[in-house]
């Protein structure tokens, strides 16, 4: 794979750094995508840090799970751009479900397909790229910002054209990395990590572990190097990083942790979450 090299990780190829590291790079306002889908591998570690820091007003992009409804709870989401919200298991997201009805953040609700688009345009670094998906439904009915475009040739056909999805930073959670920055996930499914990570301009991933360069190919095919080094800013080793969210194959969804937190208010939920010492 482009970008994958074996033998040592040392000097000032080492992108190693902690969850802390991370969010003294960000700042208020920005747009940030967040990896993972719905209630499965999402970076919670990273999400963590963030809800103990002060930046608010973000712009999110997500498949959205209890990242989103984390942040919406603490009133840092200025606005949402997302195909969906749920706990998966738990359908509805109560904490973004409870924002949304109360008027606490904008919302642009795409069609996955849009969504996808939008992350590839951005990666590809073009202004949009043309998609079927939207037509005759009301996706263009609440995004007003929508426009379409004609075929230049024959066929003549009309596409919406979504504009790029331009993170200025993605946070995502994979089962291994090694310190360059190669991410490998293990699970049944990439979801959209690697293009959240293409997407931005800078790309923080999160790992259950960290392994030589050598070891990520050593039990599992090259195809599960879902990111390169050369679109990663920094590393976490963060165990336990996705919970209480799934990581296949290292652990499930710890249902009864989620069922608490959809169950109790968010400042008592909060206050043991983010609690040094608290759940990982």
């Amino acid at each position: 794979m482009t970008g994958v090299t074996t033998g040592a990780t040392t000097g000032a190829a080492d992108k190693t750094m902690t969850a802390e590291d991370v969010v003294a790079r960000l700042a208020s306002g920005m747009t940030i995508g967040i990896g993972g889908w719905g209630s499965r591998r999402k970076p919670m570690a990273l999400v963590r840090a963030l809800l103990r820091s002060e930046i608010t007003d973000l712009t999110v992009v997500s498949c959205g799970g209890p990242d989103v409804g984390m942040l919406a709870a603490a009133g840092r989401i200025r606005r949402l751009i997302a195909p969906f919200v749920t706990l998966d298991s738990i359908p509805l997201e109560p904490n973004y479900r409870a924002a949304r009805e109360q008027g606490r953040l904008q919302l642009t609700e795409y069609d996955e397909a849009m969504f996808l688009w939008g992350l590839r345009a951005a990666a590809s670094r073009l202004p949009f790229l043309p998609v079927r998906a939207g037509l005759g439904s009301d996706v263009m009915r609440v995004n007003p910002h929508l426009r379409t475009v004609t075929s230049p040739y024959d066929d003549g056909e009309t596409f919406v054209a979504v504009p790029a999805l331009r993170l200025d930073a993605a946070l995502v959670h994979v089962n291994r990395a090694d310190r360059r920055g190669n991410g490998q996930y293990l699970g049944p499914d990439p979801y959209f990590d690697d293009l959240f990570c293409e997407a931005a301009e800078t790309a923080y991933v999160s790992c259950e572990r960290i392994v030589d360069t050598a070891e990520l190919t050593k039990d599992a095919p090259p195809q599960t190097l879902l990111i390169q080094r050369h679109r990663v800013t920094g590393v976490i080793e963060a165990p336990h990083g996705a919970h209480f969210t799934s990581c296949a194959p290292d652990y499930g969804r710890d249902e009864d942790e989620q069922r608490a937190y959809a169950t109790t208010p968010w400042p008592q939920f909060a206050a043991r979450y983010l609690a040094d010492g608290g759940t990982p």
